[in-house]
């Protein structure tokens, strides 16, 4: 094959050799393919392969042979992310864009095509746009948003209690997080089936992934024309009134932004965390000894698991040099979070607990750092918190070694998590679990002034500063402070 001029590691810029002339940087032939079956089997290998033959910084291809540079170190993935001036997100400084090389059907189009959003700006525009999604995020009542969990966790969990076993990606973590967003996002429930099949397909970059855009872009639409003439006390709503004065474009491209990424963190990261709680002995052992907390233990998975391995991209400005590798204008660069999160640079020791260590990269870094990341962590603290206490039983009804994984490039889900427990009546909605405030620890952005009460409506009176008996056993169960009200 011949190679590309603007190809990573082919072009003449004028920088000093960084590999022996023996060894030179290789063309787009024979580089390994992203969306490819190596990938999809075991990308966590995959990326060690790549570290040892090519250092922190590795030439891949992705579909249709286009070259792209996938960021295997830690440091690399942090200098990129912080450094916009070097590393825009603004794909239009794309080399493979300009030159016609993405066609309209390209299923890398509805992730690293250029849209009118803040994830494609930098700058000014970046911080207005930004501006806008973070202070109308600001908004929601978080709180409510608990609540929220905790109402949909009990709905899913009493289809399936009294059948004394479920499969909880399907049923449990790929449902709740889109229930949950429907509605901060001013939706009606039941697009949630749809939107969660679509938003998949769509990030999984396969054939159908244009035709599941397009199904998005159009709800999302119509809920923007709903809002404007019916505002409402919603994300939708709070984006068209904001002063940074978004378009319509603007805030249906926001809008399909916290969808897509809020569904598919928030989905994984549930997933990876109910796995590890019911297959990881050390884990079991460190929630029901008091030595770790749920929260810490979603921090360990956000290093070993992160619910997104691969971020693109960002695209050079000029010539450069990183990690060894000389860097072209145009170049595409992936973050590779996954792999960054393991460099034997900053964990040479990868069994090491990383309990309550917020310095990994599983929500990116720098201006375009994920601005949604403590509401994934309370949806899954939450949920999961609310389904323990529904099914304290709950246990893996297979194997570990049979459980399986699918990858596409930019994540690995679960495919399946079958568990069994003792059969259990469905509870009523009316009946408000009192422990979804009492078991959910404060979030960081939560006021002291606004803690949750210590027993919603509904529920039996205790005495001031104390908990009923069996809270405190659930707690201690749990490894969190039991005796006292939070």
């Amino acid at each position: 094959m011949t190679s590309h001029p603007d190809d990573p590691g082919t072009g003449t810029a004028d920088l000093p050799p960084t590999r022996c002339p023996v060894h030179p940087a290789p063309s787009d032939a024979g580089l390994v393919d992203l969306l490819g079956p190596e990938n999809e089997k075991d990308p966590m290998g995959l990326y060690q392969r790549l570290r040892a033959e090519h250092g922190p910084v590795a030439p891949i291809v992705l579909d249709g042979g286009i070259p792209a540079w996938l960021l295997l170190g830690y440091r690399e993935n942090l200098e990129v992310s912080r450094t916009p001036s070097r590393f825009s997100r603004d794909s239009r400084h794309w080399h493979a864009w300009k030159d016609g090389r993405i066609t309209a059907d390209s299923p890398l189009l509805p992730v690293v095509g250029w849209q009118p959003m803040c994830t494609f700006a930098d700058g000014d525009e970046h911080e207005r746009l930004r501006a806008a999604l973070t202070e109308s995020m600001g908004r929601l009542d978080r709180r409510g948003i608990r609540r929220h969990v905790t109402r949909f966790t009990h709905q899913l969990v009493n289809d399936f209690c009294a059948d004394g076993g479920a499969e909880l990606v399907t049923a449990f973590a790929q449902r709740l997080p889109m229930l949950v967003l429907t509605q901060l996002l001013g939706m009606p429930d039941e697009y949630g089936p749809r939107l969660v099949e679509a938003t998949r397909d769509l990030m999984k970059g396969t054939e159908t992934a244009l035709r599941s855009d397009a199904y998005v872009t159009g709800a999302l639409q119509n809920l923007v024309d709903r809002r404007r003439a019916d505002p409402g006390e919603d994300l939708a709503s709070w984006l068209l009134a904001h002063p940074s004065g978004l378009t319509e474009e603007e805030v249906v491209q926001h809008l399909r932004l916290v969808l897509l990424t809020g569904n598919e963190t928030t989905t994984n990261l549930m997933a990876n965390t109910l796995r590890m709680v019911l297959t990881d002995p050390r884990f079991r052992a460190s929630l029901a000894g008091g030595h770790m907390t749920l929260p810490d233990a979603i921090e360990h998975v956000l290093w070993n698991e992160p619910p997104l391995t691969v971020i693109p991209g960002r695209w050079a400005t000029g010539d450069t040099e990183l990690g060894g590798q000389r860097i072209k204008a145009g170049d595409m660069l992936l973050l590779g979070l996954a792999a960054g999160n393991v460099d034997p640079a900053i964990r040479p020791d990868i069994a090491a607990p990383m309990y309550g260590n917020r310095s990994h990269l599983a929500f990116s870094g720098g201006p375009h750092e994920c601005p949604g990341q403590d509401i994934g962590r309370a949806i899954t603290d939450t949920a999961i918190d609310t389904l323990l206490l529904r099914l304290p039983d709950l246990r893996l009804a297979v194997d570990e070694s049979e459980l399986t994984w699918l990858s596409s490039w930019i994540s690995r889900h679960l495919v399946a998590l079958p568990v069994e427990f003792m059969p259990r009546r469905p509870e009523p909605e009316s009946i408000q679990d009192p422990s979804a405030t009492l078991f959910a620890p404060r979030p960081q952005w939560l006021p002291e002034e606004e803690a949750p009460e210590a027993a919603t409506e509904g529920s039996q009176a205790t005495a001031p500063g104390r908990v009923p008996w069996w809270v405190a056993l659930w707690r201690w169960l749990l490894g969190r402070p039991s005796g006292s009200a939070p």
